[in-house]
């Protein structure tokens, strides 16, 4: 049997001499939707950006395709299929829609016309909204400019930090849509999110972490069912 796409292993390390991650694992299937979950401080985000080489590891290993990229910059993950969008500062506000996205294909010397059509037909508003400057835009259309930034590298494995922090119900369900099309075209996600219930709603596979651990790790609906989860980190 073939190994995941993404498999994340063992991970432990820290910034400086305290290490945030202990022993944590994390897999991610072609096309599938991974979500790491847990509480405020539980390392989320740090697995996230372990996964991308934004962390020195003093244990474990990170493969893709089954070819061992640990020890390689964010650049070079990037060159190996992988796009990375933060929580914060995640566009060029002064720059147009269309300069943002076309910023996301500086690796690329072909025609990225095609790929930019796709962002616009996945996010029709930024269309519209082309010739704007990104800064101008609504928090929600600010997560789909930098979410089509990242598309413009054809990536394999899309990592998206809490995509839907400080946006309404309505654009969070919206993002989510579009984040299950992203992954229905075969492009893996792994995704920090804090709207746990939502997320593992729409999630193949989540991961629980406490402490920089892994706590649970079991389907998106097995999690939602598990009576343990829900009543420690689903609110009940």
């Amino acid at each position: 049997m073939s190994e995941p796409f993404l498999i994340a292993e063992g991970m432990t390390g820290g910034y400086g001499a305290a290490d945030i991650l202990h022993n944590c694992t994390l897999k991610v299937e072609t096309g599938e939707i991974a979500v790491i979950v847990g509480p405020n401080g539980a390392g989320k985000s740090t697995a996230m950006k372990a996964v991308f080489g934004m962390l020195k590891l003093r244990e474990g290993s990170v493969r893709i395709a089954g070819k061992d990229i640990t020890h390689l910059s964010p650049q070079a993950r990037v060159a190996e299929g992988m796009a990375f969008v933060p929580q914060t500062s995640n566009v060029f506000p002064t720059m147009t829609v269309e300069e943002n996205l076309e910023m996301g294909a500086f690796l690329r010397r072909d025609d990225i016309r095609g790929t930019m059509e796709q962002v616009y037909t996945l996010f029709p508003i930024l269309k519209d909204k082309r010739r704007q400057a990104a800064g101008e835009l609504s928090g929600g259309q600010r997560q789909q400019v930098a979410v089509g930034r990242a598309l413009m590298t054809q990536p394999r494995l899309l990592m998206l930090d809490e995509p839907t922090a400080g946006v309404s119900p309505i654009v969070m369900d919206e993002l989510f849509d579009r984040i299950i099309e992203v992954a229905r075209s075969g492009i893996s996600i792994l995704m920090v999110e804090q709207n746990a219930r939502q997320a593992l709603e729409i999630a193949d596979h989540g991961y629980v972490l406490v402490q920089g651990a892994n706590r649970y790790t079991d389907t998106g609906e097995a999690l939602l069912a598990d009576p343990e989860v829900r009543r420690t980190f689903l609110g009940g």
